[in-house]
């Protein structure tokens, strides 16, 4: 069972609910419901406070001590300190016990200050100042203590103390707009809409007397996910049940903006919060210099072992003689005599063991430590990498992966924002095959007058010209663009060429270009007000919609749609989407004009949408109504309810047209992809776009040539092959050549190396991850993945979040075990960013979640040549001879050759003779001398626990073992010390 539900399940117990369900209900402002309406069930919920910090004063010395002899290395050292303690050894418990003090201590100094920090922030945010009403005043009073059915107020630029259900605000349309960079990452503003019947609540006397409950699903980390309805109780019997979802509520660290103040009731607290769900820790990344290290330590823990227990075996064999035994020197006492056989032989085993020591060296892991961390800054002091236009620089977030930047073998990117500009601009749109682009030239002519229509390929007629201003109007009113009537504004905004002093507000810069671009066209977006939509058209004239419905865009239907009503009285359905989406809807139309142009620009890389309509009845607008608010007021599989309602509803749609965007390619990111391509990095690119788009990015990077020759694994030839069939032609192609190309090579005749390229969608990537019916899956991925490893460069398109680091996990776990690097912008690329080797995040338009949940973070695409082919080339080279220099400081054949080492075998030759080592001044650099009289019993047992290995050790150590009362110098050269009998 996963931890995280066992706690969640023992907390649930030990906060009194036993009967635990799905669903909670909240009492606004603690009022208890009208007599007969329900019963009133107090409930206990907990206080706002939050809890970041890992530690408290009284688990840190524990935890923090558990959490670090969690290493292998810290517990091997941490078992010898405690051997030489507890038995007699040849060296000093010090020697081991102060370096693992110094790396213990400094490392629980550091996250000890590391929490306290969290500490010190927790206490900040829990005890600032909220505004929250009673009995019909406003009262302040500290964060911490906000209960759950309080009324709270917030004002512009204040962030919301915990996740509200939006009552009202000062803005007329009951309508707030809130940025969510602390959450997800997304720095656009975002559109949220109070209750319909709270909000025109001005006043606190107002929201004090509302009496209603709410009823909504348990806390859930899901930021865009919310269910639930507010029972209203008026004077009327039955309650008033409206349907609260994602728009209603306002979450915790999100930010109020352009709105003065919004009143809001509190339904998720402290640490139920969905920003206190989303604390989750990433998985540790090692890199693979780490793993090897541990590799060596256990291969020389073995040699140890070996060691100890070869010399272990090598004593006893000399000591089976009963004179070698208790030599007349070195007599035992009674009590050793009748000491048990194998505990002796233990505790022999264990001073050998700590005798043999030095091989794995405690001071390796603080170096290496020291090194990274100290490395890390040279990214960060890289001025190249420095972007101005941004003001931003490279940021490492982790310093345990450095090395892995020169290692990497496959870079799995992002197209939009990544490698791309993400500055959406409007290059044209197709009506009934006439095509109108943003610029005065007219076949080859300029216009005279072009103030209103930029270009007209052809005139249409008159009911052509009906359908193209029907068109201007669907982009006109078909998206969730808000307007502020000021000059200056928060967020991203684009402000009309009309000199209307009106800004843009939008979380998509595809709408922003669309609008702005229908605008240079002549039909200008204006407000939203009093829930009424208000246009501009070509003659100037104002032209009023009321705003019925919205069917919000989602990534599965991959469309929008808007239903609104003119001032005639005639009730319109306008959708737009992907081409993919709206032609299998479409019954009516210029399809095949329309397609073809939108295939047209999707080969030159533009960003397409299509755009129908349809006339609704007020029969059909009234079982529209009954179907989307049965799907609305459900609190169980709401979301699966409302896609089947959004499908019944957009469909037999009559098209009307196609618009194009363009998204510049960034500076230098055809050079940085050639760059890597050349260092032999294979480059897969993962995107959600077409597949026409995406390739025609991929050409204009360099990633596909002209001479590549693209293999296709997509949807359409699955229809027309089975999955087995296009797997093994595939396959077939790749290797056939590969074996061509070797068997020429042999035989000296010189060929050109074919370039592949695979394209591959989210649908067929499915089936090929999909078990089969016998259960095995593997044959299909295998395939797969022997087409990948022939090809130059793989495109992914159409692939949903989840998708891609399925894709990056698919490619980690193979035979080879790559490094694996994933780059992205995006909220939707921290999945692969999580699962890859190493994760950098691009400081792009889409926020900042991408930069936080990666190891590095860089201003642009280019900088990912540098960091790759310089720092990461470095960092590794560093690394390998730190890592190699001390594994052969102390390996024995190395150590024979360096002075120091000796000091072992001398602890063993003084130990044989009942002397002990010591150092005084005379001829050579030291002496050996008598021991003092308190420590000679410990060199005599010593002595008897090393036995013969003693003058093993001292002749391989270059040492002529001494003979009793005699003089005797090393082998090798100038004399160590003197021994004195």
């Amino acid at each position: 069972m996963d931890c995280s539900r066992v706690r969640t399940l023992v907390h649930r117990f030990c906060a009194g609910e036993e009967n635990w369900v799905d669903s909670r209900t909240i009492y606004v402002g603690h009022r208890e419901p009208p007599p007969g309406a329900e019963a009133y069930i107090p409930q206990r919920y907990p206080d706002n406070r939050i809890v970041s910090s890992k530690y408290t004063f009284w688990n840190f010395i524990p935890k923090n001590l558990f959490e670090q002899f969690r290493r292998i290395a810290n517990f091997y050292f941490l078992i010898i300190f405690l051997v030489q303690l507890i038995i007699d050894t040849p060296t000093s418990p010090v020697t081991s016990g102060l370096p693992l003090f110094f790396v213990i201590t400094v490392t629980a100094v550091k996250q000890g200050y590391e929490d306290w920090l969290r500490h010190k922030a927790d206490n900040a945010m829990n005890q600032c100042a909220v505004h929250f009403i009673q009995h019909g005043k406003l009262v302040r009073k500290q964060s911490r203590k906000l209960r759950v059915g309080d009324i709270v107020m917030v004002k512009e630029d204040e962030t919301f103390p915990c996740d509200l259900v939006f009552l009202s605000s000062s803005r007329g349309d009951g309508t707030c707009h809130v940025t969510t960079a602390s959450l997800d990452g997304e720095s656009s503003h975002k559109t949220h809409h109070a209750v319909q019947d709270t909000k025109g609540f001005r006043t606190e006397e107002d929201v004090d007397g509302l009496h209603a409950t709410i009823e909504c699903e348990q806390p859930q980390p899901d930021l865009y996910k919310f269910v639930g309805r507010m029972n209203i109780y008026n004077d009327l019997t039955d309650p008033v049940v409206r349907p609260l979802g994602s728009e209603s509520l306002l979450l915790r660290g999100a930010t109020l903006k352009n709105t003065e103040k919004i009143f809001g009731v509190a339904i998720y607290t402290g640490m139920e919060t969905k920003m206190a769900l989303n604390y989750q820790s990433k998985s540790q990344k090692r890199s693979a210099v780490e793993k090897s290290m541990n590799v060596f330590l256990i291969v020389y823990l073995c040699i140890l072992i070996s060691k100890a227990l070869i010399n272990t075996v090598l004593k006893y064999v000399w000591q089976s003689e009963p004179f070698r035994d208790e030599p007349w020197y070195n007599q035992k006492t009674e009590s050793e005599r009748q000491r048990n056989l194998f505990l002796r032989a233990f505790t022999d085993f264990l001073a050998f063991m700590v005798l043999f020591n030095y091989i794995i060296p405690v001071s390796m892991y603080v170096t290496v430590e020291m090194q990274k961390f100290l490395g890390s800054y040279f990214i960060t002091w890289d001025e190249e990498m420095f972007d101005e236009e941004t003001g931003e620089g490279p940021l490492v977030n982790t310093s345990d992966l450095n090395e892995e930047l020169g290692q990497v073998e496959y870079i799995f990117t992002d197209k939009t924002g990544t490698l791309t500009e993400n500055d959406m601009q409007f290059k044209e749109c197709c009506v009934e095959g006439h095509v109108y682009v943003p610029h005065v030239i007219c076949n080859g002519q300029v216009l005279p007058d072009a103030s209103g229509i930029d270009m007209i390929d052809s005139s249409p007629g008159v009911s052509g010209r009906e359908r193209e201003e029907l068109f201007f109007r669907a982009l006109c009113l078909c998206h969730t663009i808000q307007v502020k009537d000021e000059e200056e504004a928060d967020g991203p905004r684009k402000a009309p060429a009309s000199g209307r002093p009106c800004v843009y507000i939008s979380s998509s810069p595809d709408e922003l270009a669309l609008v702005e671009g229908v605008q240079r066209l002549g039909f200008t977006y204006l407000r939203l007000k009093d829930n009424h939509m208000e246009i501009l058209n070509r003659d100037n004239d104002l032209e009023r919609f009321e705003l019925l419905e919205i069917l919000s865009f989602d990534s599965v239907r991959r469309r929008m749609s808007v239903i609104v009503k003119s001032a005639a009285g005639e009730i319109y359905l306008f959708c737009k989407g992907a081409d993919s989406s709206i032609f299998p809807q479409v019954i009516e139309g210029k399809v095949d004009q329309i397609r073809s142009r939108v295939e047209r620009n999707a080969v030159e890389g533009l960003r397409t949408l299509c755009v129908a309509y349809k006339r609704l009845v007020c029969e059909e607008y009234e079982a529209i109504c009954k179907l989307l608010q049965a799907a609305k007021v459900a609190l169980q599989d709401r979301e699966k309810k409302l896609a089947e309602a959004y499908e019944q509803i957009e469909k037999d749609l009559i098209l009307l047209g196609a618009t194009a965007v363009e998204d510049r390619l960034q500076e230098k990111a055809a050079d940085t992809v050639e760059a890597l391509q050349k260092a032999g990095i294979k480059v897969w690119v993962l995107t959600g776009d077409k597949m026409e788009t995406a390739a025609a990015t991929c050409y204009a990077c360099k990633l596909f040539r002209r001479s590549t020759q693209l293999l296709e694994l997509t949807t359409k030839r699955i229809e027309e092959q089975s999955l087995h069939d296009v797997l093994f032609e595939l396959s077939k192609t790749v290797l056939h050549h590969s074996g061509s190309l070797a068997r020429d090579n042999f035989s000296g005749l010189s060929a050109e190396m074919q370039d592949y390229g695979l394209i591959i969608d989210g649908a067929a990537l499915s089936l090929i991850m999909k078990p089969r019916e016998d259960g095995s899956s593997g044959n299909y991925r295998e395939l797969f993945l022997e087409v990948c490893r022939n090809c130059s460069a793989v495109l992914c398109c159409r692939m949903a979040p989840l998708q891609k680091a399925q894709i990056v996990k698919l490619i980690k776990l193979s035979k080879e075990r790559p490094i694996t690097l994933a780059i992205g912008d995006g909220a939707n690329d921290v999945s692969m960013i999580l699962e890859a080797h190493v994760g950098i995040g691009v400081i792009g338009k889409e926020g900042r979640q991408a930069a936080r949940n990666s190891d590095y973070a860089i201003p642009k695409f280019k900088h990912l040549k540098k960091m790759l082919l310089v720092h990461g080339h470095f960092y590794y080279i560093r690394i390998s001879e730190l890592v190699q220099y001390f594994f052969y400081k102390v390996s024995p054949d190395t150590r024979r050759q360096k002075p120091p080492s000796r000091v072992h075998v001398l602890h063993a030759v003084a130990a044989l003779r009942g002397g002990h080592v010591g150092c005084r001044p005379g001829p050579a650099r030291g002496a050996l001398v008598h021991p003092a009289p308190g420590q000679l019993c410990r060199a005599q047992t010593v002595a008897r626990r090393l036995g013969p290995t003693s003058k093993i050790l001292s002749g391989a150590s270059g040492l002529a073992p001494p003979q009793w009362g005699e003089e005797r110098r090393p082998l090798g050269g100038p004399g160590l010390g003197q021994v004195e009998a």
